[in-house]
């Protein structure tokens, strides 16, 4: 296997590859994670081709390039990536090839007076910026404004596009607010497998607690799973959540430990928190992924939310 440095090396020879999709005149747009894939294709619409690096239940916290993925990256007439140290692992390939190639960090587009502070990492701010519409439509401008840069030509349709993008998260952002300002004050605590969903409680008025950091790559010790077991107790919290790209264990360990202590709380539901649902599925677009998040966890916590969400697509479990 080519060590990292060598393929950050292969990707600065290729950089002087073509910019369009092959055989076509489509912008070749290459996304870490899906939901800055997400936003690229409904305001790109048919003006591009795009590919996310990672797909479902993929941690973008330890993500390490591939081969094939120094090649697209190398060849993209675009590259739009996080930022804010989430690709940790990609983020010395990604800034080389900002030198010679378009390579955007859509989520620093955000204000820094917006931006929660990293726990991990002094200096840094928590890249999930996704987890609340509000704070990812610096993101999704960003990418609009990407796009129109990249092709000028296609400006109009990309703010045309973008616009009936951001109504949606709008829409969203009115359902999670009016859906989980039906959970119980004394309720509005989120337990999960790690700290992703800070903009998330700041934006609906939720105490949040992850098992691990911000980073997945931080392992979580025995006395933070014996402090949250005991928060828990005492706040009688009802459910606590597991993430598609986190392992169950940690959340397990909380359900066993609180229940060693005569208080039964349950494993509400799965999240997405670093990653979206299968491709196709509309758990697996931005809008979808958040809907899921939404109304699950206000069910959980004694909310009122409909079984199958804001536009009646949720999956419902057997």
């Amino acid at each position: 296997m080519l060590s990292r440095r060598a393929l950050v090396k292969a990707g600065a020879a290729l950089c002087a590859a073509p910019a369009l999709a092959a055989g076509s005149d489509r912008l070749d747009v290459v996304a870490t994670t899906a939901m800055i894939a997400d936003a690229a294709r409904a305001i790109g619409g048919d003006r591009v081709s795009v590919r996310a690096l990672m797909g479902p239940g993929v941690d973008p916290h330890g993500y390490r390039q591939t081969r094939t993925d120094v090649l697209a990256l190398s060849r993209a007439g675009l590259v739009l990536w996080n930022g804010l140290y989430l690709e940790a692992q990609l983020e010395e390939l990604l800034l080389d090839l900002g030198a010679r190639r378009r390579v955007v960090a859509v989520a620093e587009a955000a204000p820094e007076a917006t931006l929660l502070a990293h726990a991990d990492y002094a200096g840094r701010f928590d890249p999930h910026l996704w987890m609340a519409p509000p704070q990812w439509r610096h993101a999704v401008e960003a990418v609009a404004a990407a796009l129109s840069e990249a092709q000028p030509a296609g400006a109009d349709d990309f703010g045309a596009n973008a616009q009936v993008y951001l109504d949606d998260m709008t829409r969203l952002d009115r359902y999670a607010r009016e859906t989980l300002a039906s959970v119980p004050e004394a309720a509005r605590m989120l337990v999960t497998a790690h700290d992703a969903f800070g903009y998330f409680g700041r934006a609906y008025g939720f105490d949040v607690e992850g098992v691990q950091g911000v980073s997945t790559e931080a392992e979580a010790g025995l006395r933070r799973i014996e402090e949250l077991v005991a928060l828990i107790v005492a706040r009688r919290v009802p459910a606590v959540f597991v993430e598609s790209s986190v392992a169950q264990r940690n959340v397990r360990a909380l359900v066993e430990g609180a229940a060693a202590q005569g208080w039964r709380v349950s494993i509400g539901a799965e999240l997405f928190a670093d990653a979206m649902g299968a491709e196709g599925s509309y758990e697996g677009t931005y809008v979808g992924m958040i809907d899921h998040n939404v109304t699950v966890i206000a069910r959980a916590l004694g909310g009122a939310a409909p079984e199958r969400g804001l536009n009646g697509r949720l999956e419902v479990a057997a």
